[in-house]
């Protein structure tokens, strides 16, 4: 019973996780052939270096966090 729980979950992550795809929206005049239309990219120029930098840096502080009081736990 356990066996087809996990299977039911996994059926419907993998199917909320596809409508996401579904959903993006296309810029109207983007065909083929590479013709100018006079439209930017959907987001703009977003900078998502930064955000990608402090995503890491506090990934990074969150796992020595743990790792600390593992080992204060360990004592």
């Amino acid at each position: 019973m356990k066996s087809l729980k996990k299977i039911y979950l996994i059926v419907i992550i993998l199917v909320f996780t596809s409508l996401g795809a579904f959903a993006q929206l296309t810029e109207p005049g983007d065909g083929a052939g590479g013709a100018p239309t006079g439209h930017t990219t959907i987001g703009g120029s977003a900078p998502i270096g930064n955000g990608l930098v402090i995503l890491f840096v506090l990934g990074m502080a969150y796992g020595y966090r743990k790792v600390y009081q593992l080992k204060l736990k360990d004592v």
